[in-house]
């Protein structure tokens, strides 16, 4: 009979926690943003939110044409990349690996830094006397927009898309609420 309770009581906290993802933050789409109209800027700039409200949450979600970013603060830098690295990147964690901030892929443990996209991983040389694991890169894996701000505002630049990253397969694969689009 207790182990009937506990599975119950185990059952009811994981559809609390399904409600609570479901109804948390929601993602700032600056193409149908509620303040209405476009946020595009005569320059082609695209408004993502104040600077003084990332600083303090770190980070935030937005969708620049539908496509899905993060724009990160950390130490002082603000960096905009695509939100799916082959997952989401929102949820992840930041670390100093190798003296370069990266962000580490929550499902799969990817290493990507924050100021070039490049993929990152830990390999060796089998051809050196002693061989010691290096911090090394993959090549840009992820597609980086380039931030700027003015008067206290946060903008993106709109993706250059004559050049491919990886993660512009799955940018478009979720691209506008696909079937597997980012959970909220």
């Amino acid at each position: 009979m207790l182990d009937l309770v506990i599975l119950s009581l185990h059952f009811f906290i994981c559809f609390l926690i399904s409600i609570a993802i479901w109804c948390g933050p929601k993602d700032v789409d600056s193409h149908s943003s509620s303040t209405g109209g476009d946020e595009m800027e005569p320059d082609g700039l695209i408004f993502i939110g104040k600077e003084e409200d990332i600083k303090k949450s770190q980070r935030i979600r937005a969708k620049i044409n539908g496509r899905e970013i993060v724009v990160f603060y950390h130490k002082g830098k603000f960096h905009a990349l695509d939100s799916r690295c082959y997952r989401k990147i929102f949820d992840c964690v930041i670390s100093d690996i190798d003296g370069q901030a990266c962000i580490v892929c929550p499902w799969h443990k990817f290493k990507i830094t924050l100021e070039t996209g490049e993929g990152l991983y830990e390999g060796i040389n089998p051809l050196e006397p002693s061989p010691t694991p290096k911090w090394q890169s993959k090549g840009v894996k992820q597609r980086i927009h380039k931030v700027t701000i003015d008067n206290g505002n946060v903008y993106v630049s709109p993706p250059d898309l004559s050049v491919s990253f990886d993660s512009d397969y799955f940018a478009e694969k979720y691209k506008n609420g696909g079937e597997l689009a980012m959970v909220k």
